[in-house]
């Protein structure tokens, strides 16, 4: 396993990724999110990458437009100036109107070292500019994650030392397992229902480790953390982290990279 990069306060709270920022209260993947998910407490944002049209790497979960913004059609079809102009807030809440949709520099800036990023990538082209942005933010703890594996693996070759995730979606969650522990991986992160007893110990017999994804259920948290799972994503981390703490089940997880 690679050493440690994630700083905990707290050696027996589970780590909270919040999956788009805090978004079940702020529009997702905008710095309001962001900036939300470290007020509730999260110890890491999750977040998602996409370049424009002039390769500016910017902040926002699909290739296209609609769902999240006022724009239409293809990220990549557009220019970073006109993508910076539209509303990326307005659709969650009027109080979020002229939220704009973030560059991924502005995130690592805002980061710094004090929040743990996952970026998750798409394909290898993003891949190829995110890694020489992240060179000029060597304080910035990252981790790349992706559902393309392939993408993983050329990212394990350009960059040996940078801490990668493996997502999985699949029953076949061995494969996945495999290619994360070829490619020098720090974690699965696999779907939150798939998770078993068997899947948590081979992945922990592996020297990895495992964040299941999207969960904002408290009994369905408990489970998972009595699994022995070292993290979760959740879209709402403040309601997570303090219902599980006052249930006193944030004891039961392991330390993240101990």
């Amino acid at each position: 396993m690679k050493p440690p990069i994630f700083s905990k306060q707290h050696e027996d709270r589970i780590f909270l990724w919040a999956h788009r920022g805090a978004s079940a209260c702020a529009p997702e993947n905008t710095l309001a999110a962001f900036r939300l998910a470290e007020a509730q407490g999260a110890d890491g944002v999750e977040l998602d990458v996409h370049l424009s049209r002039d390769a500016t790497p910017l902040v926002i979960h699909d290739d296209t437009l609609e769902r999240t913004t006022n724009g239409r059609g293809a990220v990549a079809d557009m220019g970073t100036r006109e993508l910076r102009r539209l509303d990326a807030g307005r659709w969650f809440s009027p109080a979020f109107s002229r939220e704009p949709i973030p560059l991924l520099v502005e995130v690592l800036e805002w980061a710094a070292d004090r929040v743990a990023l996952n970026l998750e990538l798409k394909n290898r082209r993003t891949g190829e500019v995110v890694l020489r942005l992240l060179n000029d933010y060597p304080h910035c703890k990252v981790l790349v994650s992706s559902f393309d594996h392939r993408l993983l693996k050329t990212l394990r070759s350009a960059a040996p030392q940078l801490p990668l995730g493996f997502l999985c979606e699949s029953r076949f969650w061995r494969l996945a397992l495999r290619r994360a522990i070829a490619a020098g991986a720090h974690s699965l992160h696999p779907r939150q229902d798939l998770v078993s007893a068997s899947l948590v110990r081979a992945v922990r017999d592996a020297g990895l480790a495992i964040y299941p994804w999207t969960v904002d259920e408290t009994k369905r948290a408990g489970k998972l953390l009595r699994l022995g799972v070292d993290g979760l994503f959740t879209n709402q981390p403040g309601v997570l982290r303090e219902k599980l703490e006052s249930a006193g089940r944030l004891t039961i997880a392991r330390h993240l990279l101990t």
